[in-house]
This record gives structure tokens, C-alpha cells and sequence, in this order.
């Protein structure tokens, strides 16, 4: 039974690889999906990690990205700056966290439900660093495709993209803050972001 649970689990996972993001790949050729970002995010949690202000325990960062975006497979991917999506975000993020959590084994099932909260909570050294990363990763992609992964399309304002990153990226490490800064800077220089509003 108990193995039985866990590979319906793991089978139920299968439907990220479905759920499309608003960020394209480097290359353009089309969008990325959520599994994709959840393997790239991991890979940047391990390579970053040095650059935390405050030592983290991987692992659980680790745990918490490849956890965290499981409840799109529900609620869907609700995109960075669309205020109407995030008025009901929450509430259909933890009804689809509940359900598939709840195919787990019990105590399973309440770890890794502990961890995604955690992550949404964003109050631990280890929950802030995960969010970090998670939202440097889109950033980077808008950098490495001059703009063209999300920012030409949907046009958020230079105030949204630096609170995102401020409030994520800021709060878990000077040494990658100080570097989206440049970033941003670069991008607003080049006409991939519009300026800030005087």
C-alpha cells in the first residue's frame, strides 16, 4: 500500500512537465514547463548556494524548489505580475497541495505539506534562499534572452520587477542583490525594461 501511494505520487508528477510557464528557453524556440524549472532551479540552489548571507541546509532548500511549484499541476502557473491571479492564488495553491500531498503516505504527505509551506512562508534562512533562487531564475532567462523570455510580451513596470526581486533575491543575499541590480540597470540601459517612473 505504502509503495503503491508513492509511485501513484510520482506518476500524478508526470503532469508538470505540462504545465507551461510564461518564460521561454534561452534558445526562443518555445516556452519552458514547470519540471524544467524545477530541475533548473535545483541546479542553481546547489551552485549559489556559497552566496547565501546565512548558512543554508541544501537539502532542504532542495526539497522545498522541487516541492514548491508541485501544486501547479492544479492551480496552474499564476504569472510573476498578474495582480488578478494572485487575488485567488494562495487559496488554490493549498487546495491543489492538500490533494496531492494527500496521495502520500501520511507522514510523507505532512513533510513535504510542511516544506511547501515553509517555502510559502518565506520566514526561514532556508525558505528565503529557495525563494531567492526561484526568482532570480526567471530573471536571468528575461537577461539571457534580451528581455524576449517574459518582459517584451507582458511589459511589467521596472517597480514590479525590482520589488519581486528586492523582496526575494534581497532578503537572501547581498552578493546575488548586488549583481541583479547590475542587471536591471543593464536592462533598463539597453530598452529591454522601461525606466523606473520619476
Amino acid at each position: 500500500m505504502r509503495l503503491e501511494q508513492q509511485i501513484l505520487f510520482l506518476k500524478e508528477l508526470d503532469k508538470l512537465k505540462h504545465v507551461i510557464r510564461q518564460t521561454y528557453l534561452v534558445d526562443e524556440t518555445r516556452q519552458e514547463n514547470t519540471a524544467e524549472h524545477s530541475w533548473h532551479i535545483a541546479m542553481a540552489a546547489i551552485t549559489l548556494a556559497e552566496y547565501s548571507d546565512d548558512p543554508v541546509d541544501i537539502l532542504r532548500v532542495l526539497k522545498m524548489l522541487l516541492l514548491h511549484d508541485i501544486v501547479e499541476i492544479d492551480a496552474g502557473d499564476t504569472f510573476a505580475f498578474d495582480e488578478t491571479g494572485y487575488e485567488d492564488k494562495s487559496e488554490r495553491e493549498h487546495r491543489a497541495a492538500e490533494r496531492i500531498f494527500g496521495l502520500l503516505p501520511d507522514e510523507q504527505g505532512a513533510e513535504f505539506m510542511a516544506l511547501w509551506k515553509e517555502f510559502e512562508a518565506v520566514e526561514t534562512t532556508d525558505s528565503k534562499f529557495a525563494n531567492a533562487i526561484d526568482r532570480l531564475l526567471p530573471l536571468l532567462h528575461n537577461v539571457w534572452t534580451d528581455g524576449r523570455a517574459s518582459w517584451e510580451r507582458h511589459q511589467p513596470r521596472f517597480e514590479q520587477v525590482w520589488k519581486r526581486n528586492v523582496t526575494g533575491v534581497g532578503q537572501a543575499s547581498t552578493d546575488l542583490w548586488d549583481y541583479v541590480q547590475q542587471l536591471l540597470k543593464n536592462a533598463v540601459d539597453d530598452g529591454w525594461l522601461a525606466a523606473p517612473e520619476q
